[in-house]
């Protein structure tokens, strides 16, 4: 009973991990915009009743294992989070706004995926990630065609 929530006719245990990533995978998201993006998030979560239990900001990507009311659709809290945070991110780092316009910071799509029992192996993913990353990083920096010219690359 301790992972349950209840509202007033409803007993529920919704817990989604969500992959989300800016307009052409720009790496904004990490760096000096990182906090400020993680509260704006935080806040828009607050608002709606959903429940942040792991989050992490990767280089071009946000992953979020969270808790969503049944009364939202994941759909429908995503159209939302993303929709606010945008306008929200571009009112707070006006100088963004003129950088990539239109007032679109999010890319259209998100992945979804549901937890059930293997709740822990999900937040041990994310919290692990940006070492994943930065591990598969370190074994592709070595190119064999040279993007430029075509010609293969020597292995010094």
């Amino acid at each position: 009973m301790k992972d349950k929530n209840s509202l007033a006719h409803t007993t529920w245990n919704c817990k989604y991990h969500i992959v989300f990533a800016p307009k052409y995978r720009r790496q904004i998201i990490y760096g000096k915009y990182k906090k400020s993006i993680g509260q704006i998030i935080r806040a828009l979560c607050e608002r709606k009743g959903v429940t942040i239990h792991e989050a992490n900001a990767c280089s071009d990507h946000i992953h979020m294992l969270v808790s969503i009311p049944p009364k939202l659709s994941v759909s429908q809290f995503m159209g939302y989070l993303k929709g606010k945070s945008s306008l929200m991110i571009f009112d707070r780092h006006a100088n963004l706004k003129y950088r990539y316009g239109n007032r679109k910071f999010w890319c259209r799509g998100f992945y979804v995926d549901t937890v059930g029992r293997n709740k822990k192996k999900i937040q041990e993913y994310i919290r692990n990630q940006l070492k994943e990353d930065y591990m598969s990083d370190q074994l592709t920096l070595f190119e064999e065609y040279d993007p430029f010219t075509g010609q293969k690359n020597k292995k010094n």
